[in-house]
C-alpha cells in the first residue's frame, strides 16, 4: 500500500541496519580485543567459567614462584653446609694431625686454637644464614612451602648445625688421647651434616618436580580457558564480512524505502 504517513519498508529496513551494525560492532570488538567474551551479556555462563579458570591459572603460577622460593633458599641452606663441610674436614685433620707424638704440647696448643675457631665458625655459619629471615640450620622448625589451597603443600623440617647440635662444643685437641677422642665425635658430626645436607638435596629436587607439574597445569589451564574465551579470528572475520556486506544492503535499502513517499507525491500533483 502506498501512504505518505507511515513508511513501514523504511523503519524495517532500519530495524535491520541496526542490527547488522550492531552484530558488525561486535565482530570488530571480539577481533580488536581477541576476545570471543568481553562482557556478560556476550556469554554470561562461559564468563563465570573463564573467570574461575583465570583465578586457578593466577593460584598455580604464584605456587610455581612459591616453589621456586623454596629451592632458592634450600640452596642457600645447601651452600652453607659446604661451608661447615669444609670447616668439619679441616677440625678431623687438624685432630688427626695432634693424636700423633711427634708434636709438642705447645704445638698442639697452637692446633687446639685453630681448632676452636673452626667450631666457633661452624656455629656462626648455622645461625647466620638466612633466607628472608628464616633459619634452617640453626633449629629444626619446620617451613611450609604452599602451592595453593590449605593442604597442598611441601613441609621442609631445618636441621640444627651449630656446635651444640652436632656435639662439637666440648671437644679439645690439646691432648693427644683428646684428640684421638674428638676424631669419633668428628666423624658423626660429618655423618649428621651430610644426612642434612641430602635432606636439602633431595628436598629440592621434589621441589623442581613439583615447579614442572605445576607448570603442566598451569599451561592446559591456559588452553582450556582459550578455548572458552578467545575468538576463532578466520571464523569471526567470516562473520564481520557477512555483516558488513548486510550493513551495506541495510543502507542501500534504506536509501530506497525512503524513496518511496515520493512516489504518492507524484500522484498528488
Amino acid at each position: 500500500m502506498l501512504v505518505i504517513k507511515n513508511n513501514i519498508m523504511a523503519a524495517n529496513a532500519a530495524r535491520h541496519l541496526g542490527q547488522s551494525y550492531d552484530a558488525l560492532a561486535q565482530s570488530v570488538e571480539r577481533l580488536s580485543s581477541g576476545l570471543r567474551i568481553n562482557s556478560a551479556k556476550d556469554d554470561a555462563a562461559g564468563l563465570a567459567v573463564r573467570e574461575l579458570m583465570r583465578a586457578d591459572v593466577a593460584v598455580i603460577q604464584q605456587g610455581v614462584r612459591n616453589a621456586q622460593d623454596g629451592i632458592s633458599m634450600l640452596q642457600t641452606m645447601e651452600g652453607a653446609l659446604q661451608t661447615i663441610d669444609n670447616a668439619l674436614v679441616r677440625m678431623k685433620q687438624l685432630a688427626e694431625q695432634a693424636s700423633t707424638g711427634s708434636y709438642s704440647s705447645a704445638q698442639r696448643a697452637i692446633m687446639d686454637s685453630e681448632f676452636a675457631e673452626m667450631a666457633n665458625e661452624i656455629d656462626r655459619i648455622a645461625k647466620a644464614t638466612k633466607f628472608n629471615e628464616t633459619t634452617m640450620l640453626s633449629n629444626s622448625a619446620k617451613v611450609n612451602i604452599h602451592f595453593g589451597g590449605a593442604t597442598d603443600f611441601i613441609e621442609i623440617a631445618g636441621s640444627k648445625m651449630t656446635k651444640s647440635g652436632l656435639s662439637i662444643t666440648a671437644l679439645s685437641i690439646d691432648k693427644a688421647a683428646s684428640a684421638k677422642a674428638a676424631l669419633t665425635t668428628l666423624d658423626t658430626a660429618i655423618s649428621t651434616k651430610d644426612t642434612a645436607r641430602a635432606k636439602f638435596g633431595y628436598e629440592m629436587n621434589r621441589l623442581s618436580s613439583t615447579v614442572e607439574v605445576l607448570g603442566i597445569q598451569a599451561e592446559s589451564l591456559m588452553a582450556a580457558e582459550s578455548r572458552i574465551s578467545d575468538v576463532d579470528v578466520a571464523t569471526e572475520m567470516a562473520a564481520m564480512t557477512r555483516n558488513q556486506v548486510l550493513a551495506q544492503a541495510g543502507i542501500s535499502m534504506l536509501v530506497q524505502a525512503n524513496a518511496m513517499p515520493n512516489m504518492a507525491l507524484t500522484l498528488l500533483r
